[in-house]
């Protein structure tokens, strides 16, 4: 099954001061992680949408494996377009579109086993969550992909999908709370790298 990943970085970081694609992680840049953990958990391939400072981001960046990157110029406009710009590269043997944002480094494993789970299942939506609460990312079948491409702000975007298909939602329980880990703040960033750093259990 082929699933492919929208990583979702158009944002302008204004809590952060800078741009959270950028911030050190691990020894290279969060942007970076994410490409490689995502791959790693078995994405076919990366829609990488950029917005504010696309450029600067995209120069600081090696080259990066599996990963097309796009720019999307009305990202000032909220999220769903960058969504809908990322959907518009996915390609026709895609089975599945797995949305994450930068701003939630997600380790490998987690990805890996929210992929065989939604295989599993056969639902139309999967979605992990710890202590009762949803997380990210969000995968979705490609029978919502119309749906996806149609969303607006002004009706709740992806929220709006996962609600009319509540009933046809797969929840994958996790151990550790990293479904729910997302940066901010500088706060929430040094949050989130304790966390990584103790990280030493599957999710």
């Amino acid at each position: 099954m082929r699933v492919y990943a929208l990583l979702l970085a158009a944002g302008e970081s204004a809590r952060m001061g800078q741009p959270k694609a950028l911030l050190p992680w691990q020894g290279g840049t969060l942007l970076e992680f994410q490409v490689e953990q995502l791959l790693a958990g078995g994405i076919e391939r990366v829609i990488l949408v950029l917005g504010h400072e696309a450029e600067r981001i995209r120069s600081a960046l090696p080259a990066l494996p599996r990963t097309t990157i796009l720019v999307n110029p009305e990202y000032a406009t909220g999220k769903t377009s960058s969504v809908r710009a990322g959907m518009d590269a996915i390609p026709a043997d895609a089975a599945a579109a797995l949305v994450l944002s930068v701003d939630q480094p997600r380790p490998a494993a987690l990805t890996r086993r929210l992929r065989q789970a939604h295989e599993t299942a056969g639902a139309l939506i999967t979605v992990p969550a710890f202590g009762g609460r949803h997380g990210h990312p969000t995968i979705f079948a490609r029978a919502l992909f119309p749906e996806m491409r149609e969303i607006t702000e002004e009706t709740q975007g992806l929220r709006a999908v996962r609600l009319r298909h509540h009933a046809e939602t797969h929840v994958l329980q996790t151990a550790i709370r990293a479904p729910l880990i997302d940066i901010n703040t500088p706060e929430d960033y040094q949050a989130a790298l304790a966390f990584f750093a103790s990280l030493d259990q599957e999710p």
